[in-house]
């Protein structure tokens, strides 16, 4: 996380069966009108409700709006990486024992990312990319 994320509470990062919905399409497709959101989760929404969940997923800090024309187009603030990222550090904040909970997590953990695990922490400077799921070389 950069620097002002870091310093953000956690306490807004879980999210509604829609409000994740409206996130997973805006993930994927980076950046959307509300019309075209609610064209991508089936047309099943009213313009209100898509527009009042985008506007609490605002105070979240979770997107952000620009107008274009007519229309607002919006956008994840952050990635999807991150988000999960904050979820974990949520999950752990709340925890008695923080590190029983780690290690729980790991243990959880199929072959595939325990070795991508390992390899990041046994990297020369642990710097590996977070967004592309790599470890350090």
């Amino acid at each position: 996380m950069s620097g002002t994320d870091a310093s953000r509470p956690f306490q807004h990062v879980r999210l509604g069966t829609l409000e994740q919905q409206v996130m997973e399409q805006l993930w994927e497709h980076e950046e959307l009108t509300i019309r075209e959101l609610i064209s991508g989760l089936g047309d099943h929404h009213a313009y209100t409700t898509i527009a009042t969940v985008l506007s609490n997923l605002g105070r979240k800090d979770l997107v952000s709006g620009r107008r274009v024309g007519r229309s607002v187009r919006y956008r994840p603030r952050h990635p999807r990486s991150e988000h999960a990222a904050r979820l974990m550090e949520q999950a752990l904040s709340s925890s008695n024992d923080r590190s029983a909970s780690i290690l729980r997590f790991v243990q959880g953990m199929d072959e595939r990312e325990t070795a991508l695990l390992r390899e990041y922490l046994n990297g020369p400077d642990a710097t590996g990319d977070p967004e592309s799921g790599s470890a350090p070389a």
